[in-house]
C-alpha cells in the first residue's frame, strides 16, 4: 500500500456531510490536532466534535494554560469547533475546555489525538504522524495476495510491559517499542510464530485495565515511546515476515473525566439511556452504534491503525457484549429492540459496515471476533446475513479443553467427548483456537497449574494438550509465557518468569512448543483445510476407557499427511495398536515424552513403522506403537 498522503485538515461542508452520514473514512485527518499552514503562517489546526456544548476553548501549555485566549469557532450544522494557532508546533500539551449548557466546565482530552501525555497525566500532545516513513512494501504487497484461510497462522499474544523488563531501573523498566521489536523479532523467529498480537496499545490511563479501557483511540500509548517508535516496530516485524495484530475495543470506554464519557456535558459517544449505555459489570460506557458520527469515529479508527500503521489485523474485543442488549444485565435493566428481542440491531449493522469496508479496501487484513456465544454466521459475509469477520476465537473449544485438562485422569473417561465436540461444529465458522491471557488471570491458574498430578505430571499433561491443540483444526494462539509453562498467573505488574528456563522441564516445554510450531509451518495439512472436513478425519474418537485420541490431518493434495496419537492418562501402552488410513510407511516425527522435552523416554530408535494388514479402528491396516504415559506421537505418511 502506498504511504498515506497528507491532506488539507481544514473542515469543509463536505467533511461535515460525510461525518453526519457516518462515511467519512479519513475523518481522523480532519478532527484532532494537525500541524499545517494557513496562508503563510505555520501552526496547528484543532477541531473537535462537541454539538451539545455552549462553548469550547483550547487550553495549552503553548500559552501557559490560559483558559480564555483561544476560544474556538463553531461550525454548523455538525457542531464542530475549530481553531488555528499560528506559531505552534509539535510536543505541546493541550485539552479542550468545554462549557456545557448548564455552565459546567469540562477539561477533555482530544478524542482524535495521535499522542497523549504519559500517565498519570491526561493531556493530549501535538504531533505529526504524516512524516513516518515505511520500508515494508514487500510484506504489504504479499499480504494483499495471501489467502489467509489456507495459510499458517500461529499467534503469540503479548503485553509489551510485562513480557520482559530492564532490571534494576527506578522506572518500571519497560522496553521501548524499538527495544521490544528487536528482541521480540528474534524470539518469534526462533519459536516459529507467524504473528504477534499486542494488547494494550491504544492509550489508556490505568495499567490494570490491560488496555481494555481506552481513552486515546487514535494514539499508541506513550508508555513505550513515540508513534515513530511504534512504526519502527511494525516495520521490523514486517521485514522479518511477522504479522502484527492489535486488540481493538469498540465495545465500551471508561468513565474517566478527561475521556469520552458525557463529552460535551451530555451523552455524546454513549447511549443516553443507562439501560442501553452502561455496562453494570464493568462500570463502563457503551458506544451509541445508532449515531452516525459515533460509528464513523470507530470505523475510521479501525482504518487509522490499518492505513497509518500498517497493522495486519484487529482482534475485536467483547463482541458478544455488543450484539446482546441484555449482556450482563438483569431483567428490567435493559431495553429490547423494536421487535422485542435482545439483539442490538445497530451493532449488527455496525459490524457489517465495518467488515465490508475493511475487506474491500484492505485485502489480506484479518478482522477477528472475540465472540463467546453461538451467534450464527460471525465469519460469513454480510450478503449472507453474516457479520463479515475473517475469523472467530473458538471460545467453546477453549472452555472444553481447559475443563478436560484440569480433570484427574481417572475422570477423563467420563468427559471424553469434551475433546471431540468442537469438531462437530468446526465448519460453522472459521476458527482460531486460543489459550489467551483471560485463561491465566483472576485465580484461574497458569496453564501449567491447571494440570493435575505431581509437578512433573503437569508438564507431561501440558505437552500432550499442546499437541492436541496443534493437530486440531483451526489457527493457533498462545499467550506469552505459556510456551515455557509459566508457573504463576500473569500480572501486568512484572515481567514473565524467564528464570524458569534454567530448569530442564521449562526449557524442555519451550523446545517442544518450538518443534510443534516448526511442524505447523512445514506441513500444509495443519492449516490448508482448517474449516473443511476434508482436512480432518478421526481414526478413533471413542477410546473413552483409555482416554486416547487418534486422528489424521490432510492437505489438499493428500501427499504429506500427519497422524496424531494422544494418550491423556499416565498409563503406558507398550504396543498400542492404531488403525491407519492406508498401507505403506509411517514415519515418526515427534514424541511428547522425549527426554529432550522434559519427558521420561529415550528417543525411539524405530522411526519408521510399516502398516500391517490387520484391521483396526475401522481401517484395513494398522500399526503398533509403544505409547508412553501422557504420550503423544505425530507420524507422517
Amino acid at each position: 500500500m502506498a504511504e498515506s498522503k497528507k491532506i488539507d485538515p481544514f473542515i469543509t461542508d463536505m467533511d461535515m456531510y460525510l461525518f453526519g452520514t457516518g462515511t467519512h473514512y479519513d475523518i481522523y485527518k480532519k478532527l484532532g490536532a494537525h500541524p499545517c499552514k494557513k496562508g503563510q503562517k505555520q501552526g496547528v489546526y484543532f477541531a473537535v466534535w462537541a454539538p451539545n456544548a455552549a462553548a469550547v476553548n483550547l487550553i495549552t501549555d503553548f500559552n501557559g494554560w490560559n483558559e480564555d485566549e483561544y476560544p474556538m469557532k463553531r461550525l454548523e450544522p455538525a457542531g464542530i469547533y475549530e481553531i488555528f494557532i499560528p506559531g505552534m508546533g509539535i510536543d505541546f500539551q493541550y485539552k479542550y475546555l468545554i462549557t456545557t449548557k448548564t455552565g459546567n466546565r469540562l477539561y477533555k482530552a482530544d478524542p482524535f489525538a495521535n499522542k497523549a501525555e504519559l500517565r498519570p497525566g491526561t493531556a493530549s500532545v501535538t504531533t505529526d504522524i504524516s512524516k513516518i516513513r515505511w520500508s515494508d512494501s514487500t510484506w504489504m504487497k504479499k499480504r494483499s495476495q495471501t489467502d489467509l484461510f489456507e495459510s499458517p497462522i500461529a499467534i503469540y499474544e503479548c503485553h509489551i510491559g510485562s513480557w520482559m523488563r530492564h532490571p534494576g531501573r527506578d522506572d518500571e523498566g519497560f522496553y521501548t517499542y524499538r527495544e521490544f521489536a528487536d528482541r521480540m523479532t528474534e524470539y518469534l523467529l526462533d519459536m516459529h510464530y507467524t504473528h504477534i498480537e499486542l494488547i494494550g496499545i491504544a492509550e489508556h490511563p490505568f495499567d490494570g485495565s490491560w488496555g481494555y479501557q481506552v481513552t486515546g483511540y487514535y494514539a499508541p500509548t506513550t508508555r513505550y515511546g513515540s508513534a515513530e517508535d511504534f512504526a519502527y516496530m511494525v516495520n521490523k516485524f514486517h521485514k522479518n515476515k511477522i504479522g502484527i495484530i492489535l486488540d481493538w475495543v469498540p465495545a465500551h470506554f471508561p468513565r474517566d473525566a478527561h475521556g469520552l464519557a458525557d463529552f460535551d456535558g451530555q451523552a455524546l459517544y454513549e447511549y443516553a439511556d443507562p439501560r442501553k449505555g452502561e455496562h453494570p459489570d464493568w462500570g463502563t460506557k457503551i458506544f451509541d452504534y445508532g449515531k452516525s458520527e459515533v460509528k464513523n469515529f470507530l470505523i475510521a479508527n479501525a482504518i487509522f491503525w490499518l492505513k497509518e500503521f500498517h497493522i495486519d489485523g484487529l482482534r475485536v474485543d467483547a463482541v458478544a457484549s455488543m450484539l446482546y442488549l441484555d449482556y450482563g444485565k438483569k431483567d428490567g435493566a435493559w431495553i429490547p429492540n423494536k421487535y422485542g428481542g435482545n439483539h442490538n440491531l445497530e451493532a449488527i449493522e455496525f459490524f457489517k459496515h465495518l467488515n465490508s469496508y475493511i475487506h474491500g479496501v484492505f485485502p489480506g487484513v484479518m478482522m477477528i471476533a472475540e465472540e463467546s456465544t453461538a451467534w450464527p454466521k460471525v465469519t460469513d459475509i454480510p450478503e449472507n446475513d453474516g457479520l463479515g469477520f475473517t475469523f472467530k476465537w473458538n471460545m467453546g473449544w477453549m472452555h472444553d479443553f481447559c475443563d478436560y485438562m484440569k480433570l484427574d485422569p481417572i475422570f477423563r473417561r467420563d468427559n471424553h467427548y469434551k475433546m471431540t465436540f468442537a469438531m462437530s461444529y468446526n465448519q460453522a465458522e472459521k476458527y482460531i483456537l486460543v489459550l489467551s491471557h483471560d485463561e491465566v488471570v483472576h485465580l484461574k491458574c497458569s496453564m501449567l497449574n491447571k494440570m493435575p498430578g505431581f509437578y512433573v505430571d503437569k508438564f507431561a499433561n501440558l505437552r500432550v494438550g499442546y499437541t492436541y491443540m496443534l493437530g486440531h483444526s483451526g489457527k493457533k494462539l498462545l499467550f506469552m509465557g505459556q510456551e515455557f509453562a509459566q508457573d504463576t498467573e500473569w500480572s501486568e505488574d512484572r515481567e514473565l518468569d524467564w528464570s524458569l528456563l534454567a530448569d530442564d522441564l521449562h526449557s524442555g516445554m519451550q523446545s517442544y512448543v518450538r518443534e510443534l510450531l516448526k511442524l505447523y509451518n512445514e506441513y500444509p495439512c495443519l492449516y490448508e483445510l482448517d474449516h473443511e472436513w476434508e482436512g480432518f478425519s478421526w481414526i478413533n474418537a471413542d477410546d473413552t476407557y483409555k482416554s486416547i485420541y487418534s486422528f489424521v490431518r490432510y492437505d489438499r493434495a493428500k501427499k504429506k499427511s500427519l497422524m496424531f496419537v494422544l494418550n491423556f492418562t499416565p498409563m503406558e501402552h507398550g504396543d498400542y495398536r492404531v488403525g491407519v488410513p492406508k498401507s505403506g510407511k509411517y514415519r515418526l516425527l515427534l514424541e511428547a515424552d522425549d527426554k529432550q522435552f522434559g519427558g521420561n523416554s529415550e528417543p525411539s530408535k524405530k522411526k519408521v513403522f510399516t502398516a500391517e494388514k490387520i484391521s483396526w479402528d475401522g481401517q484395513d491396516h494398522s500399526i503398533a506403537y509403544p505409547l508412553a504415559p501422557y504420550g503423544a506421537a505425530i507420524f507422517e505418511f
